[in-house]
């Protein structure tokens, strides 16, 4: 079939959008429409090179829409189905999936190949060229064929503009607080980035009984936003910040710390930990430009305080459990996603648009709504 998608050709400064060629879904693979897909910053770290593409590629691993045909050995989802994406594929029977850790499934070392799972080859193509696709996902579309093991299975009556959100950036911020952070009731939080993360992150620690949340971000906007999603006190830089949690808290410091900044960068590690308490935990969730120098930590300050420094991809979710779980949690009030979800763009062609936006701090985060297409 033909379908039109965003693709980011390699050195190029925006998103394309290209008529392309779909082949039908193979054994254990479906096809769906997608009527919304976010605008999450991972895309963006392409297109400055950060995390660089050496292949043409159609971006978006945040998508949710209806399943339009499945191939040979697809059971859990049919026809009609509404779906989301998980940006992490679990196959749900290697190591980590079956010890409750899906975000580390092992079917997730394909991710960079951008082909797919089933036999490494691709289903989208460019002419002559066959196109890759980001997080074997490649929601930039109006149509695309995934693997199984990317797919969720959701209610449906939930808005697809808030239900794409669930397959990254939401479960990325609320785990890397409520799974790899560990908050627990009392606790003083700082989040570092109010982005679709940094604003799930912020709701993950209030669900969990934080009792101060202080967040951290350059922008205005986001600062109040911020104190709208359940942050008790915000600060425009680290440096502002640190002085802040050490007034408020006694000098006690935060028991946990997320890094949910749009860019990480090593330098500053050393002041993030300075924001940390003894026997705290400082979880990266930010990537980090793969040309950036390693941080520089206060080791003896590392050792002697029982600090911590972990790493988070995904939250730490379980996507199968936590996607449902957190819909849910929106459904009953407890999770404010249209308050993230503050920009939605009508089709493909605002793609670079929204970007524009997010980089000028006017999103949370944007969406692309995707539902008024229709073939040529």
């Amino acid at each position: 079939m033909i379908t039109q998608a965003a693709v980011l050709h390699p050195g190029a400064d925006s998103w394309a959008i290209e008529d392309i060629e779909l082949d039908p879904p193979r054994e254990t693979e479906v096809l769906v429409r997608i009527h919304a897909s976010g605008l999450c910053h991972s895309e963006e770290h392409h297109r400055t090179g950060d995390v660089p593409l050496d292949h043409p590629t159609i971006g978006g691993h945040e998508g949710a829409g209806v399943v339009e045909a499945v191939g040979p050995g697809v059971r859990s989802v049919a026809v009609g189905d509404h779906v989301v994406f998980s940006s992490i594929p679990t196959c749900g029977h290697c190591g980590p999936c079956v010890t409750g850790h899906g975000n580390l499934c092992d079917e997730g070392r394909w991710i960079g190949s951008g082909r797919q799972l089933l036999d490494h080859t691709s289903r989208h193509h460019l002419g002559d060229t066959d196109l890759n696709v980001i997080c074997l996902i490649g929601a930039f579309a109006y149509h695309t064929v995934v693997g199984e093991a990317s797919i969720i299975k959701i209610e449906p009556d939930i808005p697809f503009e808030k239900a794409c959100i669930v397959g990254c950036g939401v479960p990325t911020g609320w785990g890397a607080a409520v799974y790899t952070g560990g908050v627990r009731a009392g606790d003083d939080v700082a989040v570092l980035g109010v982005g679709g993360i940094g604003a799930s992150a912020i709701q993950g620690a209030k669900f969990a009984g934080a009792r101060r949340i202080f967040a951290v971000d350059p922008v205005e906007f986001k600062r109040e936003q911020a104190l709208e999603l359940g942050a008790t006190h915000v600060a425009a830089s680290i440096e502002e910040a640190a002085e802040l949690v050490r007034d408020v808290t006694w000098g006690m410091l935060c028991q946990v710390t997320v890094c949910s900044m749009g860019v990480g960068r090593g330098e500053l590690m050393g002041s993030i930990m300075e924001l940390c308490a003894k026997h705290g935990r400082v979880v990266v969730v930010n990537i980090h430009p793969v040309k950036d120098p390693p941080p520089t930590i206060d080791l003896l300050n590392l050792a002697g305080y029982e600090k911590q420094v972990v790493g988070s991809i995904f939250g730490s979710v379980n996507s199968r459990r936590d996607v449902p779980r957190l819909l849910a949690l929106w459904r009953d009030g407890h999770l404010d996603l249209d308050r993230i979800v503050n920009r939605t763009y009508d089709g493909l062609s605002h793609v670079n648009e929204g970007y524009q936006d997010m980089r000028d701090g006017r999103n949370l985060r944007g969406v692309l709504d995707l539902t008024q297409w229709s073939p040529r």
